[in-house]
């Protein structure tokens, strides 16, 4: 493999950050305080996706509930894509698109958050998780990406209300509500919306410390 491929990654990754700090700054401030305002009043947060997604949300609720870069007490926050024999069971007496909606139902209570991770716009049970998160009151934090993949002749717009980031997400930002927050990667490459997604998870937790402790 040449340099000039390797060296490109990093070209392109970088300026997809510069080119995405704008657009984004906004909606991921947006969903710091929404967090924080939600694990302030002694909320949790519930956090799913598919693929390397779920390994996203898995990432979030462990740096919340462990800990992020400094000491702090933890915060309750569940991946739901973290539970092997609870997906499995769930699949087997019912369609998977249901596997992270079930939960959310048994789960998630009025005043929690649900981060809906997912870099393409047609993630069926990520959509069903949405809408029963309406169901129970939540509010919903949808990290997508401009489209991605499979989606031919352009994405959806932004829900258009809130500080959404970005244009695109697809059917994930039609089922957003007004009271949601869309950070979406400006991007349709799968590799540099996942890069941008660990960003944004990073300032998520560092911008809940900050808050919870005291900046620097």
């Amino acid at each position: 493999m040449s340099l000039e491929r390797i060296q490109q990654h990093f070209r392109d990754s970088a300026a997809l950050q510069l080119q995405a700090l704008d657009a984004l700054s906004m909606p991921i401030a947006a969903a710091v305080d929404t967090m924080f305002g939600a694990l302030a009043n002694g909320n949790k947060i519930l956090a799913c996706g598919n693929g390397a997604s779920a390994t996203d949300a898995q990432r979030f609720a462990a740096q919340l509930t462990a800990r992020f870069e400094r000491e702090r007490p933890g915060l309750p926050a569940i991946a739901l894509t973290a539970d092997s024999a609870v997906l499995t069971a769930l699949a087997a007496d019912g369609p998977f698109d249901d596997v992270y909606a079930r939960q959310v139902r048994a789960l998630g209570h009025s005043g929690d958050v649900l981060l809906a991770v997912t870099a393409t716009d047609d993630s069926a049970n990520v959509l069903a998780a949405i809408g029963e998160a309406h169901e129970r009151e939540m509010f919903v934090i949808a990290l997508t990406g401009n489209g991605a993949v499979s989606v031919a002749g352009g994405a959806g717009g932004a829900n258009g209300s809130g500080p959404n980031g970005g244009n695109g997400g697809g059917k994930i930002s039609e089922a957003l509500a007004d009271t949601d927050i869309h950070i979406c990667v400006p991007s349709e490459r799968v590799a540099r919306i996942h890069e941008l997604h660990l960003l944004t998870i990073h300032c998520l937790c560092d911008g809940i410390d900050a808050m919870l402790l005291g900046e620097d």
